[in-house]
């Protein structure tokens, strides 16, 4: 028998459901289905404040809420619809298959946010799932969510996390477990792709009339505003994806369904962060053929895109040869605009801040060398950090290399393009420390945490990462151990989708 979830004797969420307001093709309503035994493993306090809400109330009700027992008033959930190319097969009806949305607030720096249910039970979208979340990727996402925006990668956030207190059926049995997740909004490519397949001109425009209202209002006055959308969601991929790869960061499933138009990291299933620098490196289990590689992303990014921009065309120009030319000026643009971004954030890397020629060459060839001495992506960078404030440092960083000669013949190379900065070691230092992590969340210790919380309902591991996660930038003794790759044992070679 299927219970109704209880309305909330208070109003912890300020909502106000934009989204919900929307033509009926956007979504389907649906109530979240009912956990036997909801227990909160982790409320994140700080975003709850951020986002206004009333700590106190998500404290004693949290579980129920987040599990989707007990709804907020206000609340008006929904499962979205959208589509997708998914691994280059374009599937015309994906949705919400086991994501409610709540409803939308507007937080104290008076940003409108979504509230997301995800594991919250089976939608009209689901094609023949569950709707359920098993613990293990609960917890792989709200740790990998929290530490990209502890390192400055725009993503989505981790509110709460909750245990059902029953099973889901996957390979094994599993316990179930509820994630909920804060997003400027939740609009995909994918969805613009949803109404492009069904011919529906009239809700691609009320589609593209609400993103711009609600993530580009300045583009309400101009000329062409669904051009400038495009121009504009590019612009944001291309930065995005770039410090994808500042930080090491493998997506692992770049369907244009997990592309948000917000600029927004959405959809960390299969993802995982590089130890050994190799851009070959794939981790997800389901990406058989390499498509989403570490250095295919910008790629995959240009990809997914001109899909976009194919369902804009009828709305860019009524002519569909202008439309197909003006489009694909932003598409060619696209290679520019992330070299220039990834560009700018290598030298950052390296302790650059003038610009020269050479520059490009000087990066390359350390990562060359960073290949070929199977180095560790993380540790190379953070190491020569302390290398430009620290000469007796050398030693250290070159223990990175199997074989450090090329890395002491690049350090040459690298000393006398610093001699032309007009930097201080301290001053280059400090600031090559702010933008090279000394703690990721290393695949090992993340599965370490959830095979602890899985196996002996331990969270003390889970709450020890996202400890050492919180401040990535900076170093702390107690948290060393965070900060080694893993030994030839912890290794993580595969990571596996959360459905």
């Amino acid at each position: 028998m299927t219970q109704t979830p209880a309305a909330s004797p208070r109003a912890p969420f300020p909502f106000d459901n934009s989204y919900a307001r929307l033509p009926q093709a956007f979504f389907a309503r649906q109530t979240p289905s009912h956990a036997e035994e909801p227990w909160l493993i982790k409320l994140n306090e700080p975003l709850a404040e951020e986002l206004g809400l009333d700590v106190e109330v998500l404290k004693r009700d949290g579980a129920d809420i987040f599990s989707g027992n007990l709804l907020p008033d206000g609340a008006d959930p929904l499962a979205m619809a959208y589509a997708g190319h998914q691994f280059g097969s374009f599937v015309p009806q994906l949705g919400d298959g086991r994501a409610i949305l709540l409803g939308e607030v507007i937080d104290r720096h008076g940003k409108r946010r979504d509230i997301q249910l995800k594991g919250a039970g089976a939608t009209p979208f689901s094609r023949r799932g569950d709707g359920r979340a098993a613990l293990g990727p609960v917890l792989r996402e709200y740790i990998v969510s929290e530490a990209m925006h502890a390192l400055g990668v725009p993503a989505t956030r981790a509110l709460a996390a909750v245990s059902t207190g029953q099973p889901v059926y996957r390979e094994q049995v599993l316990p179930g477990a509820v994630f909920t997740r804060v997003a400027a909004s939740h609009i995909r490519v994918g969805t613009f792709q949803f109404f492009a397949a069904r011919g529906d001109v009239d809700g691609l425009k009320a589609l593209s009339d609400y993103v711009i209202e609600r993530h580009y209002p300045d583009l309400k006055d101009a000329a062409n505003p669904y051009l400038g959308l495009f121009e504009a969601v590019c612009e944001r991929q291309a930065a995005l994806i770039a410090r994808w790869l500042h930080v090491g960061f493998i997506h692992g499933v770049m369907n244009t369904d997990n592309m948000t138009v917000s600029g927004e990291t959405i959809d960390f299933g299969p993802c995982a962060f590089m130890d050994e620098y190799d851009p070959a490196t794939v981790f997800s289990s389901i990406d058989q053929n390499g498509r989403y590689a570490y250095a295919s992303q910008p790629g995959i990014g240009q990809w997914n895109l001109a899909r976009l921009g194919e369902t804009l065309l009828p709305l860019i120009d009524a002519d569909s040869d202008k439309a197909v030319e003006a489009a694909n000026v932003f598409i060619k643009d696209y290679g520019e605009r992330f070299q220039i971004h990834w560009l700018r954030g290598m030298r950052e890397k390296i302790g650059l801040s003038s610009v020269e020629d050479d520059d490009l060459d000087l990066i390359q060839s350390l990562l060359s060398i960073m290949q070929a001495g199977q180095a560790d992506f993380t540790l190379t960078f953070r190491r020569l950090s302390h290398l430009a404030g620290d000469d007796g440092r050398q030693p250290e960083f070159l223990a990175t290399f199997r074989e450090p000669e090329a890395a002491k013949e690049w350090l040459s190379r690298w000393r006398q393009r610093l001699w032309r900065e007009m930097t201080t070691d301290a001053a280059r230092s400090a600031a090559m420390l702010s933008v090279n992590p000394a703690v990721i969340p290393r695949n090992h210790r993340i599965e370490q945490a959830i095979v602890a919380a899985v196996e002996e309902a331990d969270f003390s591991l889970f709450e020890a990462l996202l400890d050492a996660l919180a401040k990535p930038y900076e170093d702390h003794a107690e948290f060393t151990g965070y900060t080694q790759p893993p030994k030839a044992d912890e290794r993580v070679l595969k990571t596996f989708c959360g459905t």
